[in-house]
């Protein structure tokens, strides 16, 4: 089993920033990918970015580009985003989410809500 638990997320006004962290424990954290996901009110979950094991690729969705930085602390079993320039369209519920190939296992973590206000 892994545990994922998000922090970082809180009321921010449009164009501010926010630092989303998640910790993990249960297993070796740094055998996973990592993706960040969000959630906007009743709709489907969608892909926000995702970093690989070693930290040295990291993949964006178009919308966040240039505004959003995803990085990994493997010694300390950290993943963060960096968030910046909010638009009130980010307003969803962020979660974490690790996958290791190898034995297909996937955790997700509970989310922590962003609200950005205009």
């Amino acid at each position: 089993q892994m545990r994922l638990v998000e922090s970082g997320g809180g009321l921010v006004q449009a164009g501010g920033s926010l630092l989303l962290s998640c910790v993990a424990s249960g297993r070796t954290f740094s055998i996973h990918d990592i993706a960040w996901y969000r959630q906007f009110p009743g709709k489907e979950r969608e892909f926000v970015a995702t970093i690989s094991r070693t930290g040295d690729s990291t993949t964006y969705a178009d919308s966040v580009k240039g505004r959003f930085t995803i990085s990994r602390d493997n010694a300390k079993s950290m993943v963060y985003l960096q968030m910046n320039n909010l638009k009130h369209e980010a307003t969803a519920t962020y979660s974490c989410s690790a996958y290791d190939p190898v034995d297909d296992f996937n955790s997700w973590g509970q989310g922590t809500q962003v609200i950005v206000s205009s």
